[in-house]
């Protein structure tokens, strides 16, 4: 596929009507389903199908003498690709299809009618219109695409079906749901948390370890794996940046001398990671505020690109702190003279936009004095935050460093105490592995979630949840 600018965004969508004749119903919408690309609107409260499926199952079951849970059932729903005999499919306790066809009696009863025509409205992917398009006009139904409705938000489908893409995904949607208009941040987040994670665990051994459970993963074996599968390449890039960041500090299962030091000792230069830490902790924050200027861009045009917080009146707001507090840290007056003269000019676009959100008048002006203060704090709280990375890969190292000192003290006292050293390298290993990644992860999450994402994305959007109910293999009474 060739790149472009596109494929930074959700997958476009088209609102699309399906027309087919009244007789021809039944077929176009086991067509519609099976294909799974589709989400259809409910008439009667312009829900979509997944929202509402279970209601919707349970209600049309009842009105054709179907089982009453039958609703219940709708996620293992089959269909039949012709009519079925109800009482044939009860006679067989075929559950998985009296769902499906309860499903279908709730859009059939719920579209559109004129004459011998009946329509249904939904949204599909751009890109799958012409192939059902197609597969319709064999039962003589039409995909007809129409203008979105004024002031209707899309729902969001990412672009990540497989691959590295797909198993990054879960980092953003588990925050929320991407707004269809924004940006898909899900690669760059992805490599933003694995950087991260191994900047705080980091160690050439644990990296390895994590490689070699990316790889099991990607086996599938044993099988109670297979189902996590996808995530392979989210945990093989966790460690590799674990390998990396371990031959950077010199450690491969703590300060054993295998590896040397290539940049620096966490115990001997806290302060120098102190230091790289927050600094890169700015340029993510940085980054951050670029993608929501470019994400308000998107949602309302420039003006509120430039005026809104997290837009360029936020960015320029952190920049200004950003100067400051390098000319301070430096001694360098250049850098404090350029940010006290950004300063004034953040403050105004940030103020603006704050001030045109409020009632106005006096409480209007008391509550963006506030915003203001809140928004200047927040830019220095959030980049000190950053130095949990440089805490946490301290904290490995001197864990490291004590399992190691314990280890190589027992293993000198004789042939006994070496065993027991082995045992106890080898359980304080595991057990440091285990609750370093846990920490790690969580931490990298949560810089991510609250430092990154508050300033990417101010609105939720809604999922794309397309209907999707498969046709039965083998055939049933018609």
């Amino acid at each position: 596929m060739t790149w472009s600018a596109e494929n930074l965004l959700p997958v476009r969508m088209r609102r699309v009507a399906l027309v087919a004749p009244s007789a021809a119903m039944r077929d176009t919408l086991v067509r519609i389903a099976d294909q799974g690309c589709v989400e259809l609107d409910r008439v009667e409260s312009g829900e979509s199908v997944p929202a509402a499926a279970a209601s919707a199952a349970a209600s049309a079951a009842a009105s054709r003498g179907l089982p009453s849970d039958t609703g219940a059932r709708a996620a293992g729903a089959l269909l039949a690709s012709a009519t079925p005999d109800l009482d044939a499919l009860r006679r067989e306790d075929r559950e998985d299809l009296l769902a499906g066809e309860a499903q279908l009696a709730d859009f059939d009863r719920g579209a559109v009618r004129r004459g011998e025509v009946a329509a249904l409205a939904g949204w599909c992917p751009a890109t799958d219109v012409p192939r059902l398009a197609e597969r319709l006009a064999a039962v003589g139904a039409a995909l007809v695409v129409l203008p979105a409705p004024r002031g209707s938000e899309p729902p969001t489908l990412l672009r990540g079906s497989r691959g590295t893409a797909h198993s990054f995904a879960p980092l953003v949607t588990t925050y929320g749901t991407v707004p269809y208009r924004d940006v898909d941040p899900s690669w760059p987040s992805g490599v933003v948390f694995v950087v991260m994670f191994g900047v705080m665990f980091g160690d050439a051994g644990y990296g390895l370890l994590l490689l070699l459970l990316a790889f099991v993963l990607r086996r599938g074996v044993p099988s109670p794996l297979a189902r996590y599968r996808r995530l392979w390449p989210f945990l093989a890039g966790a460690g590799t940046a674990t390998v990396l960041a371990g031959v950077a500090y010199g450690e491969f299962f703590g300060p054993t001398g295998i590896l040397p030091v290539l940049w620096l000792d966490p115990l001997d230069s806290p302060e120098r990671m102190l230091t790289a830490s927050i600094v890169f902790g700015g340029l993510l924050l940085a980054l951050a505020h670029v993608a929501g200027t470019v994400n308000r861009w998107l949602e309302g045009g420039p003006v509120r690109a430039v005026y809104a917080p997290s837009g360029c009146a936020g960015l320029a707001v952190y920049a200004s702190l950003a100067l400051v507090g390098t000319g301070l840290y430096l001694d360098q007056r250049a850098y404090l003279v350029a940010g006290a003269a950004l300063a004034p000019l953040a403050l105004l676009l940030a103020g603006v936009g704050f001030f045109a959100a409020t009632p106005g008048g006096a409480a209007g002006a008391a509550e963006t004095g506030v915003r203001l203060f809140e928004i200047v704090v927040r830019a220095g709280t959030n980049t000190v935050s950053f130095a949990r990375l440089a805490a946490f890969g301290l904290t490995h190292a001197a864990l490291a460093h004590l399992i190691w000192q314990g280890t190589t003290g027992l293993a000198r006292q004789g042939p006994v105490p070496l065993a027991a050293a082995v045992v106890l390298f080898t359980v304080a290993t595991v057990a440091a592995f285990a609750l370093e990644a846990l920490i790690a992860g969580v931490q990298a999450l949560r810089l991510e979630f609250y430092e990154l994402f508050s300033r990417v994305f101010e609105a939720q959007g809604r999922p794309f949840r397309p209907w999707h109910v498969p046709m039965a293999d083998s055939e049933v009474t018609a």
